[in-house]
């Protein structure tokens, strides 16, 4: 008996996704294929995985980019999902992207997600709407190469879905300050090869802006603690970049910590 051909596929990559991946792969129940492309977990991320799909591979580690259009790779289906372990699918949202993709007006999809604090929706501080191209023809599409914060380039005319995913990023204090840092030395690094440079007063000025937006001109204080939290967590965020590709100025190195 011939085996047909997922019609979606599901791609997400993982690496100690424990707490998240179930969640996560339980929302994707209405995908034809869900392929986990894992990179080193040292938890159960693999195992909860594999009890969700027979598709759960493991490759080294080489940016967030190259490790998505892998995932993509080893998708079967003509139309890839692409979803990260803090994220989730409504069965609103589900029934869209099938119908999308059985009356197809486009090659690529975005949509809109909804990032939450903990279980409360974060509206302002730069929050939402927060755009996200993830529903693709496979082929029409790519991840950039950049080590964090890729995103989904393409040639292809792009038409949105009106139904939100959810995104769980942020669970404590100590995660926020805790990813700050990691994003800020990858990003430095990222500038420091684009031939960007900066001194102290970049990093305090450029610091100092970013709590600015977030906490006034895009009404973070609305949503309360979670808001302040935010707009602190920006201007952490920034100053560490700076600083850090200050540091990568002066000297050409810095150390780059591991997730």
């Amino acid at each position: 008996m011939a085996v047909s051909t997922p019609k979606i596929s599901a791609a997400i990559i993982t690496k100690n996704e424990e707490a998240n991946i179930a969640e996560c792969l339980e929302s994707l129940s209405w995908a034809d294929e869900i392929v986990v492309l894992d990179s080193g977990s040292t938890d159960r991320t693999m195992e909860i995985a594999r009890k969700y799909s027979d598709k759960v591979f493991a490759e080294p580690w080489k940016g967030q980019g190259h490790q998505k259009n892998r995932a993509v790779e080893l998708a079967q289906g003509p139309w890839i999902f692409s979803i990260d372990a803090d994220e989730r699918v409504t069965p609103e949202l589900a029934r869209e992207i099938r119908h999308a993709v059985s009356n197809p007006s486009a090659n690529v999809y975005a949509m809109r997600r909804k990032n939450f604090y903990k279980n409360q929706w974060i509206r302002y501080g730069g929050w939402w709407p927060d755009r996200v191209k993830r529903l693709f023809r496979k082929g029409e599409a790519q991840f950039n190469d950049r080590v964090i914060h890729d995103s989904i380039q393409t040639s292809s005319r792009v038409e949105r879905l009106s139904n939100p995913l959810h995104h769980y990023s942020f669970r404590s204090v100590e995660d926020f300050l805790d990813r700050a840092y990691w994003y800020a030395a990858h990003q430095a690094r990222e500038m420091y090869r684009e031939g960007r440079r900066a001194s102290a007063w970049t990093a305090i000025s450029h610091a100092g802006a970013a709590l600015f937006q977030s906490y006034f001109l895009r009404l973070g204080f609305m949503e309360g603690g979670a808001g302040l939290l935010i707009a602190v967590s920006n201007f952490v965020g920034v100053f560490y970049r700076y600083m850090i590709l200050r540091e990568l100025s002066l000297h050409g190195e810095y150390p780059i910590p591991r997730k």
